[in-house]
């Protein structure tokens, strides 16, 4: 049937922009990996914030502290009228004990008790219409820059944690290695994941296009990205940057030639922000809903993930 007139349907699209730069959206990170990486302020470098309070020391001589509990911290951040209500869930190192034995559970329990509250919102006779969302979109999982390989309880809290929530790898402190060195630790922590079959995000879909497959595959050659955190500012050149300073020069954390952090940062914010919250929901959301609903009296927050149906198609596609 062709219309010979305009009908206006196209304005659609606007429509649906208004009521979401009215309503707004959520965005949840929570930030896993040994104590001393710099998660904190690596967040607070990605959103040019000071969101969440260092746990780095100041001085050489100022102890070193800890996070010791998992502090989730909401912080509204507006940008050209968008609204997000950003959530950063810092945990503790997973490393710190000397027996390390099921030391990621409480970050798992953390995961899926927020699918858990918002399956309970949803399924609720009396429910909201617009369910808060406080299911965890991201994980950064930080990387100790040893230059080697992935540890064994890297890949043991890795490989757990892939079936619960979006993991976006980080070589944390990359300006402890050469250029040389960051490439080969590239290379081999890639192999390490193809080898134990962990798959991170991002993840491939039978929807992608052309385009979506060359962003796919320039974010998997990046991955992980080895990345710089730094709150402190130098001026260099003339000109006001970001970095930390050594006794040969100034690490500019904006500059790519120096680390992966523009990378990094385009990648949550610019390029894949909205996948990653549908991801959540269209997938570990989905698959966590799916075990509880077939098997309610069974449902745990340690269940096993790859035994459903989405979650299966999901991570067959990123291989």
């Amino acid at each position: 049937m062709n219309l010979n007139n305009y009908v206006g349907f196209d304005t659609v699209t606007r429509q649906i922009e208004r009521k979401f730069l009215k309503r707004g959206f959520n965005f949840n990170v929570i930030l896993v990996g040994e104590t001393g990486l710099g998660k904190s302020t690596m967040v607070n470098t990605i959103f040019s914030a000071h969101l969440i309070d260092s746990k780095g020391r100041k001085t050489a001589t100022e102890p070193s502290r800890k996070t010791v509990d998992i502090t989730p911290v909401t912080h509204l951040v507006e940008e050209n009228n968008v609204k997000m209500r950003l959530t950063i869930v810092d945990t503790p190192g997973y490393a710190d004990q000397v027996n390390n034995d099921q030391c990621w559970q409480p970050i798992i329990n953390y995961i899926t008790d927020q699918h858990r509250s918002y399956l309970e919102r949803e399924a609720s006779p009396s429910r909201d219409r617009l369910i808060p969302d406080t299911r965890v979109h991201c994980c950064l999982f930080f990387i100790s820059p040893s230059g080697h390989s992935l540890k064994p309880l890297d890949i043991e809290v890795l490989r757990h944690l892939t079936q619960v929530v979006n993991v976006v790898p980080v070589i944390a402190k990359a300006d402890s290695l050469t250029p040389e060195e960051r490439a080969a630790f590239k290379r081999r922590i890639k192999d390490e994941l193809a080898f134990h079959r962990i798959n991170v995000y991002p993840y491939a879909s039978d929807e992608d296009d052309a385009a979506d497959k060359a962003l796919l595959q320039t974010v998997k050659d990046l991955t992980p990205f080895s990345v710089v955190g730094s709150e402190q500012t130098f001026e260099v050149n003339g000109q006001t940057v970001r970095g930390r300073r050594h006794r040969w020069g100034i690490i500019n954390v904006e500059d790519e030639t120096h680390c992966d952090f523009i990378h990094l940062r385009d990648f949550l914010t610019r390029t894949h922000l909205h996948d990653l919250v549908e991801t959540t929901a269209h997938m570990h959301y989905e698959t966590f809903r799916y075990q509880c609903m077939s098997s309610p009296a069974n449902a745990s927050p340690a269940s096993s993930h790859p035994a459903a149906p989405v979650a299966e198609a999901m991570t067959n596609g990123a291989n």
